[in-house]
């Protein structure tokens, strides 16, 4: 498992190029401090404190990709229970501390994810003053 990137992904490479072409300015790979754990989101717009992660289907249980592998001992079921529930955590604590989570998953379409970001990142922009 050692060779299954963290960061820097081919999805997370694609969307990033996608971003900075259509004019966005972000940050990678910044920790971001929450109460009670350090976060690393995939891309980080600090002004607008959104925090954008791209999340595999096979890692990240996707309702529509995830493909659960035959494990009599049960290991991947709990693995994929875990990193959910991190995940779910890890949006909770960034929600709570004023950061908007934008979570995409590996198979949308970049158009799509690249729409999303725009949006949320408007939205915060028109929120500040």
């Amino acid at each position: 498992m050692k060779a299954n990137r963290s960061a820097h992904t081919k999805p997370e490479l694609a969307l990033r190029r996608a971003l900075f072409a259509a004019g966005f300015r972000y940050r990678v790979n910044l920790k971001v401090s929450v109460p009670g754990r350090n976060v690393r989101p995939d891309i980080v717009f600090t002004r607008t404190r959104v925090a954008v992660f791209v999340d595999g289907c096979f890692w990240h249980g996707c309702p529509q990709h995830g493909r659960m592998p035959s494990d009599p001992s049960g290991y991947w079921h709990q693995k994929i229970a875990r990193n959910q529930n991190r995940d779910n955590a890890v949006d909770q604590a960034l929600t709570e501390s004023g950061w908007q989570v934008v979570r995409l998953w590996e198979h949308l379409a970049m158009g799509d994810a690249v729409n999303q970001v725009r949006t949320a990142v408007a939205e915060r922009s028109a929120e500040s003053p």
